[in-house]
C-alpha cells in the first residue's frame, strides 16, 4: 500500500491557484491564509498524476474520443462506494457542475419560473438561477442546538407555487455539512414529485464523509425517484480536480435525458477536455487508496480544528460537518455585524474564509473555512482566530 504524505506544504505560486493568487482581489489583502475556495492544498492520487503526465507525453492534443470504459468507471464508482446501480446510458459529459445547473435551468424552465433553494446553501446556486432570469425561492433550514435540519412544513406551503419548477438540492449540504438521511430525502423527494418539480441534486461532495455517516444519493431511492431527478456529480471535490472542469450528470429519465443532450448538443459541448478525460477514469479506477486515506486526514483536522476551537476559542462555535472538507462556524456570540465579522476575520486574524452572509438567508454571523489543508494550516487559523478574539477583550 502506498502511504500519502498530507501534511507537506506545498508551494502553489506559479499554480494559477484562485485560492492563493486572488486574495487581494477577493479580500483586499495578500498577506492572509486562504482557507476558503473549495478545493484541497493536496496533491492529487498518484495514479492520477502518472495518468495525466503520460498523456501530456504523447504530445499532441486533438479532439478527444470518449471510450467506454470512461462512463463504465463512474458506474463502477457509484456502485462500490454509494451501492447505486447506474447505468452508462443515463450518464451525460459536461464541463464541471455549476455550468450543468446553468444548462438544466435553460433546458427545463423558462424565464420567471421558480427555483427552490435551502439557504443558507452554496452561493453560485443564486448566480445561476437569477443570471439566467428566473427567481430564487428560499426554503430555509432550521438550525437549533448546533444542527441543522430541513423545514418540511415551510416546504410545503412553498411549493403551493406552481410557477416553482426545479429544486437544487444541496446534498451533502454546503457550507452546513449535513449529510441527509434517507427518511429526510423521502419526505422532501414526496413533497417535490407530488407537486410536479425536478430536484436537481447536486452531489458533487458525496464522497467526502466521515466516520459512521453515509451518503443516500437521491435517485438511488427508489425507479420514482430517479425518474423525477437529476443527479450531478464529478470527481473535482473528492480527488482534487476542480480545475480539469469535468463533471457527469446522470439523467434516468430519458424524456429529460433528450432534453437535457439536446440542449448542450446546441452549444456543441459534448467532446470532454483531453486531461479531464484521463484524469476522471485514472481517479475512479485507481484513486479509492488514496481517498480512503485522505478521509482519515480530514477527520484528524476536524478533530484538531473543532478541539482547538473550544479549548481557546469558545466564543467561535464549530457545526460539526458529517460530510464534505468545509466547516461552517457560529461566531455570532462575538457580538459583530456581517461586514463587521468579516472585516475581523480578514483585519484582525489575517484568515480568508468565506463570509456566511454569501450564502445567502441565516449566514449572517457564520463563517466557511476548508481544512482541506496541511494540519500546520489548520492549528495556525486557530492560533490566529484566539489572538484576534483575545484583542476584543
Amino acid at each position: 500500500m502506498q502511504k500519502y504524505d498530507f501534511d507537506t506544504v506545498i508551494d502553489r505560486s506559479g499554480n494559477y491557484s484562485s485560492k492563493w493568487d486572488e486574495l487581494k482581489k477577493m479580500f483586499g489583502r495578500d498577506d492572509l491564509l486562504p482557507m476558503w475556495v473549495a478545493d484541497m492544498d493536496f496533491m492529487s492520487p498518484q495514479p492520477v498524476v502518472d495518468a495525466l503526465v503520460k498523456r501530456a507525453k504523447q504530445g499532441i492534443y486533438g479532439y478527444t474520443s470518449r471510450p467506454e470504459s470512461y462512463f463504465e468507471s463512474v458506474a463502477r464508482w457509484m456502485k462500490k462506494r454509494h451501492n447505486w446501480d447506474v447505468k452508462t446510458e443515463w450518464m451525460i459529459y459536461t464541463p464541471g457542475v455549476v455550468p450543468a445547473l446553468s444548462f438544466i435551468i435553460n433546458a427545463f424552465t423558462y424565464p420567471g419560473d421558480k427555483v427552490l433553494v435551502q439557504q443558507p446553501v452554496y452561493y453560485p446556486f443564486f448566480r445561476v438561477i437569477e443570471d439566467n432570469g428566473r427567481r430564487i425561492v428560499n426554503n430555509p433550514l432550521i438550525y437549533k442546538e448546533g444542527r441543522y435540519t430541513m423545514d418540511f412544513d415551510d416546504l410545503e406551503e412553498k411549493v403551493k407555487d406552481r410557477r416553482i419548477k426545479l429544486m437544487f438540492l444541496c446534498s451533502p449540504h454546503n457550507p452546513v455539512g449535513r449529510v441527509w438521511t434517507k427518511d429526510e430525502l423521502i419526505r422532501l423527494g414526496r413533497i417535490c414529485i407530488d407537486n410536479n418539480i425536478l430536484v436537481v441534486s447536486d452531489e458533487i461532495h458525496h464522497d467526502i464523509l466521515y466516520p459512521g455517516v453515509k451518503h443516500i444519493p437521491f435517485a438511488s431511492i427508489s425507479e420514482e425517484f430517479a425518474l423525477s431527478s437529476i443527479t450531478c456529480t464529478a470527481p473535482s471535490k473528492t480527488f482534487n480536480l476542480a480545475g480539469l472542469q469535468t463533471s457527469t450528470i446522470i439523467i434516468p429519465n430519458t424524456a429529460y435525458y433528450d432534453i437535457y443532450r439536446n440542449f448542450i448538443k446546441r452549444l456543441q459541448l459534448l467532446r470532454n477536455n483531453a486531461f479531464g478525460l484521463v484524469a476522471l477514469e485514472a481517479a475512479y479506477t485507481h484513486g479509492e487508496e488514496w481517498l480512503d486515506q485522505l478521509l482519515e486526514y480530514l477527520d484528524g483536522n476536524l478533530r484538531a480544528f473543532t478541539e482547538g476551537i473550544e479549548k481557546d476559542v469558545p466564543q467561535i462555535k464549530v457545526v460539526k460537518p458529517e460530510g464534505t472538507y468545509l466547516v461552517w462556524l457560529d461566531c455570532r456570540e462575538l457580538g459583530f455585524d456581517a461586514h463587521q465579522l468579516n472585516d475581523f476575520i480578514i483585519d484582525k486574524a489575517k484568515l480568508a474564509f468565506e463570509s456566511g452572509y454569501w450564502f445567502g438567508h441565516g449566514g449572517e454571523g457564520f463563517q466557511r473555512t476548508n481544512i482541506a489543508c496541511p494540519r500546520t494550516y489548520v492549528n495556525e487559523a486557530v492560533k490566529r482566530l484566539k489572538s484576534a478574539v483575545e484583542s476584543i477583550k
